[in-house]
């Protein structure tokens, strides 16, 4: 089964309160996880996202699609990356779980439908 497990947070004004060793320490967390994805073979795709400051959101006003700036949901509760893995459930909780302990950023896993 393919998971998605997005990651939220952990951007922008996420960041202030932080040390910049902690900041450190949860990126080098990170890319050792990444690395051990693709080191297992269970990894199908990942990406980090750019500060939801620069995003545009489409919605549908007065009958047509219109772009504004932004999304407009607090930084924190935006999506700042993903992973798509193929494994079990409890190992795409797993792996969550590993981030949330070490980031306190809250992610979630839902699995990919397969058509």
């Amino acid at each position: 089964m393919k998971y998605m497990i997005m990651m939220f947070g952990g951007l922008g004004a996420t960041l202030e309160n932080r040390s910049p060793d902690w900041i450190t320490g949860m990126q080098e967390h990170m890319m050792k996880l990444d690395q051990e994805l693709r080191d297992s073979g269970e990894l199908v795709a990942s990406s980090k996202l750019i500060d939801p400051s620069q995003a545009k959101t489409v919605r549908f006003q007065n009958g047509v699609p219109v772009p504004t700036d932004g999304p407009f949901a607090e930084i924190k509760e935006s999506l700042a990356g993903y992973w798509i893995i193929d494994a079990t459930e409890e190992r795409a909780l797993e792996i969550a779980a590993r981030v949330v302990e070490h980031t306190e950023f809250p992610m979630e896993v839902r699995q990919v439908m397969h058509l």
